[in-house]
């Protein structure tokens, strides 16, 4: 059985707290691109990489009307929404895309050339 289809609202922030509201189909790679700095203009300039908040749908058409509500709102409202899941504003993304090592069952290392 295929996966279901999945859609995000992102909120991104500068480690000043400038934010960015956005939405996909693709959270980590878009993820990805704001952190290597891959998408010109505002993200870009001010330095947005660190994925604050999220939310997923189902339906493509429901993720773009949340995040068409959370751009119209004050910036103090917001603040509240990140920090009411994220008080500490940490990056929900901070090691996506960092190599993992990976243990033996036994815990010993595995030596090269050994298997």
């Amino acid at each position: 059985m295929p996966r279901e289809k999945r859609y995000y609202v992102y909120i991104m922030a500068s480690k000043g707290r400038v934010l960015y509201v956005g939405v996909t189909g693709f959270l980590f790679s878009r993820v990805m691109q704001h952190k290597s700095g891959e998408i010109d203009g505002f993200t870009k300039h001010y330095h947005i990489n660190r994925l604050v908040h999220y939310e997923s749908f189902q339906y493509i058409d429901r993720a773009i009307e949340r995040e068409t509500e959370i751009k119209n709102w004050r910036r103090e409202k917001k603040i509240v929404l990140i920090e009411s899941f994220n008080p500490a504003w940490a990056d929900l993304a901070e090691d996506w895309g960092s190599r993992i090592s990976l243990r033996r069952a036994d815990s010993s290392p595995a030596k090269a050339g050994s298997e």
